[in-house]
Order: C-alpha cells, then sequence, then structure tokens
C-alpha cells in the first residue's frame, strides 16, 4: 500500500528554526486542523490536485477520525465532501462514527488509538465490506494510529489501496549528532 505525504511538517520546538515558507505552511496546517474554512478549501484542494490523475470513482476517501466528535465534524465533514466533489470519489465521512474522545497523541505521546480504536470508533463493516478505500489523515508522526485505523477499516472487510496525509513530521537529530 502506497503512503504518501505532502508536506514536510516543522514541530512546534523547532519551529522558530525553520524558514518563512515552512512556518507559514505550519500554520496553515493548524488552521486546517481547527477546521477553519481557508484552509480547508486549500487542504481539499491540494489532495484534488495530487490524486488528479486517478479514477476515484469506485474509490470511497475515508478521513482518520479526530480525538473527538466535535474536532472530527470540524475538520473532517466538510474537506470531504469537497475532496470527493472535486475527485469524483465516494464521499465516506458518514460511514465512520467517532463516539466519545481520545487523547490528542501529539500533544501526550499517548497514541490511544492504536490501543483502543474498537472502543472510540465505530466503522459500517457492511458498506465497506469490498470497497476500494483511500485513508486520508492530518498529520503523519509515528504512524501508529494511521496503522491502527487501516488495520480496522481491512478487518472491516475494505481494501485500503493507499494512504495520504497533509504533512508528515520532519525528524531532527538530537543535539550533538
Amino acid at each position: 500500500m502506497l503512503k504518501y505525504a505532502l508536506f514536510d511538517y516543522v514541530p512546534n520546538r523547532k519551529l522558530s528554526k525553520a524558514s518563512f515558507e515552512l512556518q507559514d505552511l505550519h500554520r496553515m496546517i493548524l488552521g486546517f486542523k481547527d477546521g477553519r474554512n481557508l484552509y480547508t478549501r486549500w487542504a481539499a484542494r491540494l489532495f484534488a490536485r495530487a490524486l488528479s490523475a486517478m479514477d476515484l470513482s469506485d474509490t470511497v476517501i475515508v478521513c482518520i477520525p479526530a480525538s473527538t466528535r466535535y474536532s472530527n465534524v470540524r475538520r473532517w465533514k466538510r474537506f470531504s465532501d469537497i475532496l470527493c466533489n472535486l475527485t469524483g470519489a465516494i464521499d465516506g465521512f458518514d460511514r465512520i462514527q467517532v463516539s466519545g474522545s481520545r487523547k490528542r497523541a501529539h500533544v501526550t505521546g499517548d497514541y490511544e488509538l492504536a490501543t483502543n480504536i474498537k472502543h472510540y470508533v465505530h466503522i459500517d463493516a457492511e458498506y465497506f465490506r469490498g470497497r476500494k478505500v483511500l485513508v486520508i489523515d492530518d498529520i503523519y508522526t509515528t504512524g501508529q494510529s494511521s496503522a491502527a485505523f487501516i488495520a480496522a477499516m481491512q478487518a472491516a472487510g475494505a481494501t485500503v489501496t493507499m494512504a495520504m496525509f497533509l504533512a508528515k513530521t520532519k525528524r531532527y537529530p538530537p543535539r550533538g549528532e
């Protein structure tokens, strides 16, 4: 399965040394994560451009759920709708339900989604059985959340063909190396 990130993401602790362009990109990614309309449209257009050579008419796009139902709707509902309209893909947003909440992994370092997905996310297995799925997430850091979600989608019968990320966290060597 192909995994692809559109940009590098600079963590907050390294942002002061990043170029102006990376600092601006960081601001835009955070605006997207906050569900702000301007950045939602920006991200959907970027993904659509990256996917433009593919026929997605028989592919369901599913976004990896955010930490709460509210955040999930705010970040992904409009994005998913715009992206599917631009690409001709099938919108799978309403087929994934978030119940409860989980810790935000990038804040706590606790990748609860990887160990607790069945208690946090409901996947409509009847709908996804036998369907091609493209999984999308905002930031890829360790890959634990995406791996857990992809495994859950496959357990539900989906064929996950690709995972795309808005950005991948850029790794920096520890000081002194």
